[in-house]
């Protein structure tokens, strides 16, 4: 874990930024950063994960960052934290699945996906812009015929809606025990994964994760 100073290079409408910042600190899919604003006395940071580009000079965040961020703001940042997404080199039939407003925190697995000569279902019941042409979207009332085409699934979910994809996957036991599968699951992280404040906890065979730090990034076989 590393910290750096980056900044906002750019805003976008649907709440999201482009961030600047050292090579080392952009956070693969699935892993976030913790920023404080340049002149900001805010006590808490904000988690940045990325979201559908990446590259040497920065990241695309997924939404939403703070409204009082403006292009040329001046960034502090901690990271890469936290455990990923771990897409097979196997792999060529990529379900991506939202059960939230934005799939954004899982489109930064479309391009290495892409690379591997691999298809890419996404299903979410939102609209989504600027997405390569060969990436096939559908409603998530058509997630049972997805699984069973896959090899690898991504899965975004709040902690919150944990119960909801367990009910959506219901009778797709046998689908989801031979695949390859890991879940997103995001809460809120003030302490940025440097504390044991037990805001994000989880509950997971009997035992207490912390989000921040031992996710927040799970298989789904764990969270079923």
């Amino acid at each position: 874990m590393k910290n750096a100073q980056g900044k906002v290079e750019e805003t976008f409408l649907d709440g999201s930024a482009r961030i600047v910042c050292p090579p080392e600190l952009t956070p693969a899919p699935g892993q976030y950063l913790a920023a404080h604003a340049g002149g900001s006395d805010a006590p808490l940071p904000v988690v940045l994960f990325p979201g559908i580009s990446s590259s040497q000079s920065g990241f695309r965040s997924a939404p939403v960052i703070p409204a009082s961020w403006r292009p040329g703001q001046s960034l502090y940042l901690r990271g890469p934290i936290g455990r990923g997404f771990s897409l097979p080199v196997s792999s060529r039939k990529l379900l991506l699945a939202a059960f939230e407003d934005t799939p954004a925190r899982l489109l930064g697995l479309i391009s290495p996906a892409l690379k591997q000569n691999a298809e890419v279902v996404l299903a979410v019941n939102s609209a989504v812009d600027d997405l390569p042409e060969v990436v096939e979207v559908q409603p998530l009332k058509g997630l049972p015929e997805a699984l069973a085409w896959a090899d690898y699934a991504a899965f975004d979910v709040s902690r919150e809606n944990l119960n909801q994809m367990r009910q959506r996957l219901a009778g797709q036991e046998q689908v989801t025990a031979r695949l390859e599968a890991q879940v997103l699951v995001h809460a809120p992280m003030p302490c940025g994964a440097i504390a044991d404040c037990g805001v994000c906890a989880l509950i997971l065979h009997h035992d207490w994760k912390m989000i921040c730090k031992e996710g927040p990034v799970f298989l789904l076989k764990d969270l079923l």
